[in-house]
């Protein structure tokens, strides 16, 4: 399979291919698969950005997107920023942690990064595809070649307790992954990474944050729909996702 690429490539093309079916990670008693672009075609970070308004996502290097055969659960979000306000709960969750300083980093690439990132996976993700964690599958998973991904360390008093990983796309912020000292669970820190990019992403004059994909019956996505007013991609097309 074949699709188009934006102008800002030198080919027209891009070659498409399909992923192995394997059980779903997210809704039990389903199976999963992807489309995925060639990971040997030349991507710049425009084409990246084409393919992040058509719904892919990037894990590393591969840029894919859902694509099962009995289901379509797994919908594109998106959070406009400039209309976006925070509900109380948020209000209070910011407020919360207005004693945390966020410091960019040039990478993660650390033993420091490292721990905190395996021991987040171990404690909060131990059922689900990147467990056991490894270094390999730290630095592959979170690094791109495209020379858009920014790092950003979350310290309390100097010391790490979360990270958070951003694409910079033309239109807007990618948040690719964030994890966090599993101990500060009470900071509610996911969510304040949000937040926190949000914020960052008016100051930046972006129109988007990109949160991946939501699925509504499941409660490891369900956070997502909470950040609003939010977009979601139906045929072809972002719409409002009401209620």
């Amino acid at each position: 399979m074949t699709m188009n690429k934006d102008n800002g490539s030198s080919d027209n093309t891009l070659r498409i291919f399909a992923s192995a079916t394997q059980p779903c990670s997210y809704l039990d008693e389903e199976e999963s698969s992807s489309l995925f672009i060639d990971p040997e075609a030349n991507i710049n970070s425009h084409t990246y950005s084409y393919l992040s308004q058509l719904g892919f996502r990037r894990s590393g290097k591969f840029i894919y997107r859902p694509d099962c055969m009995n289901c379509q659960a797994c919908i594109p979000i998106r959070i406009d920023v400039n209309a976006f306000t925070m509900s109380k709960s948020q209000q209070r969750i910011y407020n919360k942690n207005k004693d945390l300083a966020i410091v960019a980093c040039d990478n993660i690439d650390t033993e420091q990064h490292y721990r905190l990132y395996a021991n987040y996976i171990q404690q909060r993700h131990h059922d689900g595809d990147m467990y056991p964690p490894s270094i390999e599958q730290y630095t592959g998973f979170l690094n791109n070649p495209f020379g858009n991904t920014r790092f950003f360390n979350i310290e309390l008093q100097q010391r790490l307790i979360a990270v958070a990983v951003v694409d910079v796309l033309d239109d807007g912020f990618s948040a690719v992954y964030t994890f966090y000292d599993p101990d500060e669970d009470k900071r509610s820190l996911g969510t304040f990474a949000v937040l926190w990019q949000l914020h960052y992403a008016k100051q930046c004059n972006m129109d988007y944050l990109y949160l991946g994909y939501w699925i509504k019956s499941s409660q490891k996505m369900a956070y997502k729909s909470r950040f609003k007013p939010a977009e979601i991609l139906m045929n072809k097309q972002w719409r409002p996702l009401m209620g």
